[in-house]
């Protein structure tokens, strides 16, 4: 496929550096199916398993391109980042891999079991309040204090181009996908993968996965703007964020739309994969589940690729 004449839109090759690039650091993870839920479907569904992922998602991806691309000066001084979870364990992984250090604002609601893993893989935590503006705040006030080199976990085009890879894979080995559901946060993996699905796919529409509690990308789209959410309040702790001005652009040309879901739809298919598909997934990846339900009508013969952002559970908050 040609590139796009696009500025902005980062190019094919730089996309196919990128998985080169990082190839030591992460690991190709499985595409599964079920034959039941694709029958209940009337679609073949296709499910990219970044739960199988080092540190349990996706987010190893992009942190590793990040840091791969630090020069030695840069390296030495360290990384910084803000996470509520799975991009705090990703960077902390990622810079232990390539020897250097990662400090990490984590807000005080962050999972428990997500702090825990940030910290066994070598990473610094500073807690902050539940807030974009604290969270921001604090990784400024490191970075400031030591020199480091702030590393944003969506809005940053070397993590972009990073969590595109997962949707680059996907589609080596499912190069005919009609549709690819990918859930939206950030906003740095659909930004990636509508790429890949511009670049590699043979004729794959992009669609994003979005709770109602947070659905700036919905409204963002709608508006032209980047749009702001007033609260957090869902399930789906990973995709409490908005999106930013680097991947704003490329969401804007790629994706074609985004399907929002309630909580409670994200609870059910969140309930349907463990129990149908036996794999451990969290609410932030069953996202995407529940956006392929409700476009049954849609999806119905059309081979659909799923996007399993991750599988990072803290199981101290189920009641047994």
């Amino acid at each position: 496929m040609t590139e796009t004449t696009n500025n902005s839109i980062p190019s094919q090759q730089r996309m196919l550096q990128c998985q080169e690039a990082i190839k030591p650091y992460i690991h190709e993870t499985p595409v599964l199916t079920s034959k039941s839920l694709s029958q209940e479907l009337g679609a073949e569904l296709f499910f990219k398993c970044e739960n199988f992922q080092r540190a349990g998602s996706f987010k190893i991806r992009g942190a590793s391109h990040a840091i791969v691309r630090l020069d030695e000066e840069q390296r030495s001084k360290g990384v910084v980042a803000h996470s509520s979870g799975n991009f705090a364990q990703a960077i902390a992984l990622a810079a232990a891999s390539v020897g250097t250090n990662a400090c990490i604002a984590m807000p005080s609601n962050a999972p428990q079991v997500k702090m825990d893993a940030t910290r066994s893989y070598g990473g610094e935590i500073v807690v902050c309040e539940p807030t974009a503006e604290d969270r921001e705040r604090q990784a400024d006030r490191i970075v400031a204090e030591r020199g480091a080199t702030f590393v944003h976990p969506s809005n940053d085009i070397n993590v972009i181009l990073g969590q595109g890879t997962a949707a680059m894979e996907f589609f080596r080995t499912n190069p005919d996908l009609d549709y690819l559901f990918v859930p939206v946060g950030g906003g740095g993996l659909i930004a990636g993968c509508s790429l890949a699905a511009r670049y590699f796919g043979e004729h794959c529409k992009t669609i994003g996965a979005e709770p109602y509690a947070v659905d700036d990308a919905f409204r963002s789209l709608a508006s032209g703007q980047i749009e702001q959410n007033e609260t957090t309040d869902t399930i789906a702790d990973g995709l409490r964020t908005f999106l930013g001005d680097q991947n704003f652009p490329i969401i804007q040309e790629c994706v074609d739309r985004i399907v929002r879901v309630t909580e409670d739809e994200i609870r059910a298919a969140m309930q349907v994969i463990w129990h149908r598909m036996k794999i451990v997934i969290e609410p932030s990846a069953a996202v995407t589940y529940a956006a392929v339900l409700k476009e049954r009508e849609l999806l119905a013969g059309k081979k659909v690729g799923v996007i399993v952002s991750g599988g990072n559970v803290d199981f101290t908050q189920f009641n047994w």
